[in-house]
């Protein structure tokens, strides 16, 4: 199983690297591959390329404000293989929304 996710908080600094980490530890766990981006205060990092997408089974935006490249996920979104959770969402319920996400 392989989830590209992008975390991005409406401040940019501390929730969206609490949710990259909430992510990256449950597909840890999960023994699952991923990769996330962040958006945040120090603009964009760890981008996912358009590989990391077409080679991902889902795509998790852990986001509270608008993101840069959102149109990359659009296949995915299509195929209904794509969840958008609010970042302390993620940061407090890892496990159920990686549930909700692979239940898709």
């Amino acid at each position: 199983m392989k989830i590209v996710a992008v975390a991005a908080c409406t401040v940019g600094i501390a929730h969206t690297y609490m949710a990259k980490e909430a992510i990256e530890k449950e597909c840890t766990r999960r023994g699952f591959e991923y990769k996330v981006e962040t958006q945040g205060g120090m603009g964009i990092e760890n981008e996912l390329e358009d590989e990391d997408v077409a080679d991902a089974d889902f795509v998790l935006l852990a986001v509270a404000i608008g993101i840069e490249g959102e149109e990359r996920f659009e296949e995915m979104a299509d195929a209904g293989k794509v969840l958008t959770v609010d970042p302390a969402h993620v940061i407090g319920h890892p496990v159920e929304v990686i549930d909700e996400l692979i239940a898709l």
